[in-house]
């Protein structure tokens, strides 16, 4: 018959703890895997790292990209990259050029103009 009163008696010792300690497993348990948490963190750090890559990749395509249209600017002009761009948007191969292999021009829309593909076999 004691043993009601003991048991709330002795209850309202553990229920403050017991509700501290649950609060603070929460709190730990998000400060992991909620959605900023370390394992969050973690995963976007990855990605700013994939994306610092992708960066640097592009930004060394982009630099090939404005060397080579340097070279296109009449202040600048290559006549070799000229001739060569000329070739393909033309489909042009002169009768008397030795080419090894097979040339084939790209039959793609080029520049408004339908290229020509050819090959042409060294006799």
């Amino acid at each position: 018959m004691t043993l009601i009163p003991e048991l709330k008696r002795r209850a309202r010792h553990v229920v403050g703890p017991l509700i501290g300690s649950l609060l603070v497993a929460y709190f730990a348990y998000h400060a992991v895997e909620g959605d900023r948490g370390i394992r969050a963190w973690q995963r976007l750090d990855g990605e700013v790292a994939e994306a610092r890559a992708v960066r640097d990749r592009l930004s060394g395509e982009q630099a090939a990209f404005e060397k080579r249209v340097s070279m296109l600017r009449p202040d600048g002009l290559d006549p070799d990259l000229l001739e060569e761009r000329a070739r393909l948007v033309l489909g042009f191969v002169p009768s008397d050029g030795l080419i090894m292999g097979s040339a084939v021009v790209p039959t793609a829309r080029l520049a408004g103009l339908t290229s020509v593909r050819r090959t042409i076999s060294a006799n």
